[in-house]
């Protein structure tokens, strides 16, 4: 039976030859996540389920990244929580203060995400992982604490979609605008509880930060996961990072899927999500003369170093607008060290814009840029419902790291193109 990538990881899972969309499968968990804010939840019920260990120290990861470092005693007190459990637990993947990152950039990074890995989150962004070629997607705290009790979870196989993406991709066009063009023709539900698979030569041609990015967003259009067949790039990115055996899922020729759309982006211009939700998209040129308080470079779409670069080539020489507050934040360590290293946080800071240690932070209006009533922003994070990034009179566009590098020297929404020009409000 011809299968796609997503059916052959959910099979070989299941110990089964086969499985078909909407089957019902009981698979082991090679990773389950949770952060600051989904932990404490799965603790409580870890605790009310009366269990003692978790069913492997290796497999579970907690990482405090969404509130921390901790910004009041309420985030401090989750954060201690997670903290003492991850020390009871013996759980060696437990990311501390100075060495954790926003999750779904630092798992990849720690060698942590492998081809054809079942990997569950209790974030929704954990769909990132597909970009490697794991099945990967987020749950609630509850099905979470069942997973670090028994080491299983259950899953009904979705149905796939395939998106052929084909053409070069022109300059300043990445992945981010790839899925927000997608988005855009779909909808935020146009993929309801379906694999969202990535495939094509402008796929290929995308470097494994910009395929992680495509990835993380596979949900904002309700998707089940996303995922991309793991390659050389993503073999050659796991040398040295992990010695651990894995196996690469590739679909079957005649694998079914329940829709399939070709995208060719040879005359794609960056895009724009307005507000309120991440599928009402425009080509930046379309956008209008939309005035900004804030520009957000950073989260688990947008804060990879591959991000930071295309950011600070667009800055470089530059100024910030006087109105507008910059704030970039470099994803992980790893990533802050580099972005020192090749003198980009220079660029940042030169620029007029403040550097974080890695944080979430404004990406879910938890802390380092809320929103006051009646300001915008743009921001390179994956979200922008009503009162996402702070007060419910405040409006996010989601644009991609160049176009919010462009936009926070113009003072408006804007296409790096424009910098040629005059420069200003």
């Amino acid at each position: 039976m011809a299968m796609t990538i997503t059916e052959k990881i959910l099979a070989a899972h299941a110990g089964k030859e086969s499985v078909s969309p909407g089957e019902i499968v009981r698979v082991p968990v090679d990773l389950a996540l949770a952060n600051d804010i989904t932990a404490p939840l799965a603790i409580r019920e870890f605790e009310r389920a009366g269990a003692k260990k978790v069913f492997d120290p290796e497999k579970v990861v907690l990482v405090p990244d969404h509130f921390a470092p901790n910004k009041d005693i309420m985030s401090a007190e989750q954060c201690k929580l997670m903290r003492e459990f991850a020390r009871a637990m013996g759980i060696t993947h437990y990311y501390e203060i100075g060495r954790m990152g926003v999750e779904h950039a630092l798992l990849p990074e720690e060698g942590l995400v492998r081809p054809g890995m079942v990997i569950i989150g209790a974030d929704s962004h954990t769909c990132t992982y597909g970009a490697m070629g794991a099945f990967s997607t987020g749950m609630g705290s509850t099905d979470l604490a069942a997973a670090w009790v028994t080491g299983w979870t259950w899953l009904k196989v979705p149905e796939s979609m395939k998106f052929t993406v084909t053409g070069t991709l022109p300059k300043w066009v990445g992945g981010k605008d790839i899925i927000l063009h997608i988005l855009g023709k779909i909808g935020v539900d146009g993929a309801r509880y379906r694999a969202m698979e990535f495939a094509g030569e402008a796929i290929s041609a995308l470097d494994l930060d910009g395929r992680l990015s495509l990835c993380n967003m596979a949900v904002e259009g309700g998707a089940k996961n996303g995922i991309i067949e793991a390659d050389s790039l993503v073999e050659e990115y796991l040398e040295g990072r992990t010695d651990t055996p894995y196996e690469v899922h590739r679909s079957d020729d005649g694998a079914g899927y329940v829709e399939h759309l070709e995208i060719d982006v040879s005359r794609m211009e960056p895009q724009v999500a307005r507000p309120h939700s991440p599928d009402n998209v425009t080509d930046v040129g379309d956008v209008g003369d939309v005035k900004i308080d804030q520009a957000f470079i950073g989260s688990c779409t947008n804060g990879r170093i591959a991000d930071l670069r295309e950011a600070a080539a667009v800055l470089k020489g530059r100024k910030v607008d006087p109105a507008v507050r910059l704030i970039v934040i470099p994803a992980t360590q790893a990533v802050y060290s580099q972005a020192m290293r090749e003198g980009l946080l220079e660029t940042f800071v030169e620029a007029g814009g403040a550097v974080s240690t890695p944080t979430c932070g404004p990406c879910l209006g938890g802390h380092m840029g809320i929103l006051a009533e009646g300001e915008t922003a743009v921001a390179t994070s994956n979200r922008n419902f009503i009162g996402r990034m702070g007060h419910t009179g405040s409006k996010v566009y989601l644009a991609n790291p160049a176009v919010t590098a462009a936009s926070a020297v113009l003072g408006r929404i804007a296409s790096p193109a424009e910098l040629n020009g005059r420069e200003g409000r």
